[in-house]
């Protein structure tokens, strides 16, 4: 998809998820390249808690998740891993979502998502999701269970959409729901610019980490951090202070601040004026 005119480095990247083998453009290589990235670039939204802009150009994620070494929500990661599966020679399509997360309330499009076709077959890659995501693409086939390791996914149909659905418990929950209408950059910076700075978003609201292995997913929502060994095989801790948070990030996450760092910038409001009454 058209993008910056700084092109990718294509080995920096590679380097970054620790990936060394083939580089042909079949499924057990695309396998691979989602794997190593969903375990080692971490979902995270602290530039926007730093008062930070989130920035979709390709210089600027390069900069920030292969050079800087930091992470980034779904449309960071999956411009990101759109232009690798391009220069790599994958048929992609970009997609957008309605993040349900078991709530059934109509929400925007602010979830991006890849259909990617190998030798005729339809399948979704997302390296994004902070939700308890998929590790590896998924076959766009539905009503098929796919484990990914402690983990369950399926996809159903919704009318003319798809919903990926992960196991909970006994019960199916919705992670969120899609078409397959292609979208552009426009539409990305558009979301983009809703999620990282309204004030009714829930990246702005507070602190989201996520970093996923193929043994367990650490989660840190404000100050509790979860772990995840799959179902039944949760723990909690709660965090004493920012200088216990500022550890985690960095032991858990490998993300790395100053001391004193804080996360606590909070977008002002918006107001709408009453129109003056004759």
């Amino acid at each position: 998809m058209p993008g910056s005119t700084i092109p990718l480095d294509l080995e920096a990247y590679l380097n970054r998820i620790g990936y060394t083998g083939d580089r042909r453009p079949t499924v057990e290589v695309l396998n691979a390249l989602h794997l190593a990235h969903a375990t080692h670039i971490p979902f995270e939204n602290l530039d926007i808690l730093l008062g930070r802009p989130i920035r979709l150009d390709l210089a600027s994620l390069q900069a920030k998740l292969v050079a800087g070494r930091r992470g980034g929500y779904c449309f960071e990661h999956n411009l990101l891993f759109s232009a690798v599966l391009d220069s790599l020679g994958y048929a992609v399509t970009p997609l957008a979502a309605r993040v349900r997360l078991g709530e059934p309330r109509l929400r925007a499009r602010t979830h991006m998502l890849l259909l990617v076709t190998v030798d005729d077959t339809p399948l979704i890659a997302d390296v994004g999701f902070g939700g308890g995501g998929l590790l590896h693409p998924m076959p766009l086939v539905e009503a098929q269970p796919v484990r990914h390791y402690a983990w369950d996914y399926r996809f159903v149909r919704e009318g003319c959409s798809w919903v990926l659905q992960s196991l909970s418990g006994a019960q199916w929950m919705d992670l969120y729901t899609f078409t397959l209408d292609r979208q552009y950059r426009i539409d990305y910076e558009v979301a983009n610019y809703y999620v990282s700075t309204h004030p009714g978003s829930q990246f702005t609201q507070g602190l989201f980490v996520q970093q996923a292995t193929p043994a367990a997913r650490y989660f840190l929502h404000a100050d509790t951090l979860t772990i995840d060994r799959g179902p039944g095989e949760e723990t909690v801790r709660t965090l004493t202070d920012n200088d216990a948070r500022l550890a985690v990030l960095a032991k858990t996450f490998d993300l790395h601040f100053p001391p004193g760092t804080t996360f606590d910038y909070v977008p002002q409001p918006i107001v709408t004026r009453k129109k003056d009454r004759a």
